[in-house]
């Protein structure tokens, strides 16, 4: 009768049943098929009856649905199987179009928790990804409506370089070189996070982080003494016999800059980050820093003088800057 009744939906590949003699055989039946979504039951059967099966289901899978199907429709029976688990009874004899109602309704409500499962462990997936503070923004109630929109902000923002990275690549396998360079990587976004800033985006063996908020250029400088601290205290005996030692070269720069989303809304790429004269200025202090050195602006030196170390390197010229920039390596 069940294939008579549903023959259309078997035809066009909708529905797909399995039948079973009893609760025992069912629970095989689930064991090895993976893909069912819902579970039809009588109460009344040897072995293992109806209200035992709902739950031995349970235990199985959380998304799995049981509709009983049952001529013992008084309403301790009823109560029972929904205590049990039950997402719906049908009372015997059988509406069928009573029947394929509750089919759709409950094969949709899996379909729910299925999405909704997969949605969250995309999202953990994502999290890994996607900085958090660029999850909060994206959380924003305008965020859909203003994908394009951008602000000025008032921030600091940080390249750290990894000084001879590219050389060892020539000569070490591309699986210590991945496991290296993440090594790194590593302790540089800890750094980053505790200071509050956030990583806008990997680049090759370099990273980019933007600090914001409440001194924000003072936290991207503990951040970058801080990497560089945990950096050179680290030597690798690489597998070809030499000897590594990893050093940071970082530029710091701190001013106005634009924030928001670049890229392509048509085609869904998109990335969310900081450009501006004063992100071009922090890429070429870091480009003019030797190993283990962190380099400053002036503006930036006379903002933080008297909470850090710093000396003068003297005027650099800088790549597409008209007039020679003043220079200083921040100590400690």
């Amino acid at each position: 009768m069940i294939k008579q009744k549903f023959r259309r939906k078997i035809r066009e590949g909708s529905y797909e049943f399995y039948f079973a003699h009893n609760g025992a055989e069912a629970i095989q039946v689930l064991q090895q098929e993976s893909n069912i979504d819902l579970v039809l039951s009588d109460i009344n059967m040897p072995i293992m009856d109806g209200l035992t099966l709902l739950s031995k289901i349970s235990e199985l899978s959380p998304i799995i649905k049981v509709v009983m199907v049952s001529a013992y429709g008084d309403m301790d029976n009823i109560r029972i199987a929904m205590n049990r688990g039950a997402f719906d009874f049908v009372c015997k004899p059988v509406n069928f179009e009573d029947l394929e109602v509750t089919v759709e309704k409950t094969i949709q409500h899996v379909q729910q928790l299925r999405d909704t499962l997969q949605a969250i462990k995309e999202n953990n997936i994502l999290r890994m990804y996607v900085d958090e503070n660029v999850l909060s923004f994206m959380n924003r109630r305008e965020f859909e409506s203003s994908l394009m929109a951008n602000e000025v902000v008032e921030a600091t923002v940080v390249f750290m370089d990894i000084c001879g990275f590219t050389a060892i690549t020539e000569n070490v396998d591309a699986d210590t070189v991945v496991q290296l360079i993440n090594k790194y990587f590593d302790v540089m976004v800890k750094e980053i996070i505790a200071q509050n800033g956030h990583v806008d985006k990997f680049m090759g063996d370099a990273v980019m982080a933007v600090f914001r908020g409440e001194y924000h250029l003072d936290h991207a400088i503990e951040a970058a003494l801080a990497v560089r601290s945990h950096i050179q205290s680290i030597e690798e005996n690489l597998l070809n016999h030499t000897t590594y030692m990893p050093r940071v070269a970082i530029g710091i720069n701190s001013g106005e800059m634009i924030s928001g989303n670049i890229g392509s809304v048509s085609l869904r790429r998109l990335d969310y980050t900081v450009i501006g004269d004063t992100v071009n200025v922090a890429q070429r202090f870091q480009s003019v820093a030797k190993p283990n050195q962190i380099v400053i602006g002036h503006e930036a030196y006379l903002k933080v003088k008297e909470s850090f170390n710093c000396q003068p390197i003297g005027e650099v010229n800088l790549k597409n800057k008209a007039l020679p920039l003043m220079v200083y390596e921040v100590l400690e």
